[in-house]
């Protein structure tokens, strides 16, 4: 039996653990970093962090987290918050590289860590919000999924937020599927690289 709940204090570890575990294009990113242990503080426990009432965890029979949807009601202020909050708690542990260009993949996610501006992109300002959202193998394809959006859309309708995006590797064609069948299309980003940009109004 698993519940959607918000998110506690106590499911830090966790929810640092399921990040890892799904990174990788939704499989386990630690065979392909140095130090996976980047990837949460860039993707998951900032929006635990700063705006925990958009987090929201799958739990087990155990009450132990095995899936999250994490989110901002504003990519913009997240931004500024990401940097002048976040970024100075981890920077000592990921300073950014030092090259011109990131010459593997660890050094690409500290250069995304140092550069939270990123993510606010003009083609996207009718979708304010922006999601994160990961199950473990073991609890996808089982309806989980849209049950978490869709606990996510009520809060984010709660706090008068219109609609949300997500970027996701254009690759992951199993998590593309799933995003078209709870109803997201895509938004068109000029020069977007290698993801795809989708939104749902709320």
């Amino acid at each position: 039996m698993t519940i959607i709940r918000p998110y506690r204090p106590s499911d830090h570890d966790a929810v640092y653990d399921i990040c890892i575990r799904t990174a990788h294009h939704g499989g386990d990113a630690r065979p392909h970093y140095r130090d996976p242990g980047i990837l949460p503080e860039i993707f998951a426990l900032p929006y635990v962090h700063l705006e925990p009432q958009f987090a929201f965890v799958l739990a087990d029979a155990d009450d132990h987290a095995v899936g999250y949807v994490l989110a901002t009601g504003d990519t913009e202020s997240f931004v500024e918050r990401f940097r002048h909050e976040w970024l100075p708690l981890v920077a000592d542990r990921y300073p950014p590289p030092d090259g011109a260009e990131p010459r593997d993949g660890d050094e690409l996610m500290r250069d995304l860590l140092h550069r939270p501006e990123r993510m606010v992109v003009p083609a996207l300002a009718a979708y304010p919000a922006h999601l994160h959202i990961d199950l473990l193998p073991e609890h996808q394809r089982q309806g989980h999924g849209r049950a978490l959006i869709g606990r996510l859309v009520l809060a984010l309708q709660e706090a008068g937020v219109p609609a949300v995006h997500l970027g996701m590797a254009t690759e992951n064609t199993a998590a593309r599927a799933f995003y078209d069948r709870i109803g997201m299309h895509v938004v068109d980003v000029p020069d977007a690289g290698p993801l795809t940009y989708l939104g749902l109004k709320v």
